[in-house]
Formats: structure tokens, sequence, C-alpha cells
């Protein structure tokens, strides 16, 4: 049987409780459930999923330094390096 949920106050407050609490102790049931998404949300997730593999030649110094800002804020590398692109691609874009 899943645990009552308490009534929260504010969003604060309910975020603090699932930070310390598993949500798998919440759930009534563990069937799969269908849901029904807005078409253009659909369609942004699709797109998101879409990758293409990439070949970038750089000096092992920079790999290096990458490496290492990348452990710092405990993150893989490459997802450093594609936010970097993103964040540049956005910034561009608003140039436009």
């Amino acid at each position: 049987m899943a645990a009552e949920l308490p009534e929260f106050k504010n969003e604060r407050e309910e975020a603090e409780f699932w930070d310390v609490h598993n949500t798998l102790d919440y759930l009534e049931s563990d069937e799969p459930v269908e849901i029904e998404l807005d078409p253009d949300l659909e369609a942004k997730i699709r797109e998101r999923q879409k990758t293409k593999r990439v070949t970038l030649r750089l000096r092992v110094s920079q790999i290096e330094a990458v490496k290492e800002i990348a452990r710092r804020k405990d993150i893989p590398y490459q997802t450093l390096i594609r936010s970097w692109i993103a964040e540049a691609i956005r910034r561009e874009q608003g140039r436009a």
C-alpha cells in the first residue's frame, strides 16, 4: 500500500519533501499508464532525440582543460562541450 502524501503549503515545501523521500513509496500502482502529449511538445521531444556523431580535432591541452572543468562541475566532458555549443548557437541566433 502506498504511503499517504502530506499536504504541502507551497512548492518549496513540496520540493524539500521530495529531496529526501522516494517517489516509489508513494505510488499507488506500478502499472504502466498511457499519456497523451500535446503534438507540439511531442515534436520537440522527438527532435531533441535526433543526434548525429561528429568528429572534431582539438589540441590535447584543450581536451584536458575541458575535462578538468567538467570534473569540477561533476558532469561528463562531452555533455559540457554540447552545452557550450548549444549556448553559442543560442547567442549567435539572438544576434541575427
